[in-house]
């Protein structure tokens, strides 16, 4: 991309602050540089910028002149992205830089995931603070580890907090104000790997799955996308119903909150039946790509000769392993009857690695009904039994409940239809937002999330359209203009 290209992109201090927060590493749990470029952009303005609980950082903005005397408004994101890369992708956002595209009205990487998601919101922030426009009294919470359960969120110290209208600035549909959205709940279950020496005569076979589009395990879960986990697992299976196979290694996903895009397994097979083997994985991974052809058109199954592992599971051990995959519950489960076309509860197969001894596999669960909670988690116990397997659920945050009244979406509303000419959506979201965190801590927080369009986040399809984000941003200061008028 040329620097006349991304130059010539309205607001100019916007896409300057997105700019240099891409050239930085900024995973979760590892935003020390996006952190410390922050607290030198808030010093080089003389902006107050203190700790607000674990790696948070609040900074604080006057008001415009006359504006003093006006509610302070809470502007939030987070700071960390899902680092996610094709392999052959020159660049790598989880040890630095992301090389920009603009492509049309879009904004992506090459290769890999953007960080636009939330970066963008970050960028907003910033650019709020810089622009000579009418507003109170501000303060601008930079969160941390949101990717991994809302870590940050969770850490806030609430009494750093000062303003009670919270805008969070991290949704992903534009003309959308959101304003519940599901909780979550982690889920990994451990089953012993019962192995055996390897034979000579067995063969090794590595299987594997990639190309699927991934995407956001909550926002995407209704696709129709491939979770490449599924698939091998399938593959698996039908090579076990009819060759002997003993699994010594599978691995795949690289995200807890990402649909899986990648995943492989080692298994051992009689030589003689190796050739067998390799037809029967070949017929499955083009039954897989007719499956997915109209929602997942680049999955692709290969099977390839591999280095012989010392030690495999037994036969049996194998079968029970496979089927612990195949029967985990995955997708969309129960859609919304109260916000149409949302899904209301979902579960996501993660992540799965081997260890020497040990196959782990992590579900993430989501949902909007508590009450639904308990019959999914039920699933994911009795599978784990049936296998013999150990379940530990760890319960990450609940569901933000949308308010029966609240004066931030009027006012919200009201802007956007004056503005645009139309009347916004009023949704929840099926994914994990930090107002469900934050509002824990202060209580009498009123809270709206809004944000451009982004789509296919926590893959490297993620893109931005420019267009949205230069709407999102007049709206976001003709709305502090009006809660401070």
């Amino acid at each position: 991309m040329s620097d006349a290209d991304y130059g010539r992109l309205e607001p100019a201090v916007l896409w300057a602050r997105f700019r240099e927060l891409a050239a930085v590493p900024r995973p979760p749990r590892g935003e020390g540089p996006a952190l410390t470029l922050l607290r030198e952009w808030a010093a080089g303005l003389g902006l107050a910028a203190v700790g607000a609980g674990g790696d948070n950082l609040l900074v604080r903005v006057p008001a415009s002149a006359g504006r003093e005397g006006a509610p302070i408004v809470l502007l939030q994101a987070h700071v960390d992205m899902v680092c996610e890369r094709d392999p052959s992708s020159p660049y790598d956002p989880a040890t630095g830089g992301i090389g920009l595209v603009v492509d049309g009205d879009w904004l992506r990487a090459d290769g890999t995931t953007l960080g636009a998601d939330n970066g963008i919101g970050v960028a907003v922030m910033q650019a709020v603070a810089e622009s000579d426009t009418r507003h109170g009294p501000l303060e601008l919470l930079f969160t941390t580890a949101e990717e991994i359960g809302l870590e940050g969120a969770g850490r806030l110290d609430a009494a750093a907090v000062r303003g009670r209208l919270l805008l969070n600035l991290d949704s992903e549909d534009d003309g959308v104000l959101t304003v519940g959205c599901a909780g979550a709940t982690d889920s990994r279950i451990s089953a012993g790997a019962d192995r055996t020496p390897a034979l000579r005569s067995e063969a090794a076979l590595r299987v594997t799955v990639s190309g699927a589009a991934g995407g956001h395990s909550g926002m995407d879960i209704a696709s129709g996308r491939a979770n490449a986990i599924k698939v091998l697992a399938g593959c698996l299976q039908e090579m076990a119903g009819h060759v002997p196979c003993r699994l010594a290694s599978m691995d795949g996903g690289t995200s807890r909150n990402a649909i899986p895009r990648e995943a492989e397994a080692v298994v051992l097979v009689p030589e003689a039946s190796a050739a067998a083997a390799w037809g029967v994985v070949e017929a499955a991974g083009r039954q897989a790509q007719a499956a997915f052809a109209a929602t997942d058109p680049g999955v692709r199954v290969a099977v390839a000769d591999a280095p012989a592992p010392p030690a495999a599971c037994t036969a049996g051990r194998t079968a029970t392993l496979i089927d612990l995959l195949v029967a985990l519950p995955n997708g969309p489960l129960v859609m919304s009857s109260r916000f149409p076309g949302v899904v209301e509860t979902s579960t996501s197969l993660g992540a799965v690695a081997t260890s020497p001894d040990v196959l782990e596999v992590h579900s993430l669960t989501r949902t909007s009904n508590q009450a639904a909670l308990r019959d999914v988690l039920g699933a994911l116990a009795a599978v784990a039994r049936l296998a013999g397997a150990d379940l530990d659920i760890q319960h990450g945050y609940p569901a933000w409940e949308p308010r029966p009244s609240s004066h931030l979406l009027e006012t919200c509303v009201a802007v956007w239809r004056d503005l645009f000419g139309d009347v916004p959506v009023v949704a929840a979201a099926h994914a994990g937002l930090e107002p469900a965190v934050i509002g824990q801590s202060i209580p009498d927080l009123d809270m709206v999330s809004v944000g451009p369009r982004i789509k296919s986040p926590h893959s490297p399809a993620e893109r931005v359209s420019i267009s949205s984000v230069q709407r999102f941003w007049r709206f976001l200061l003709a709305t502090l203009d009006a809660l401070s008028a």
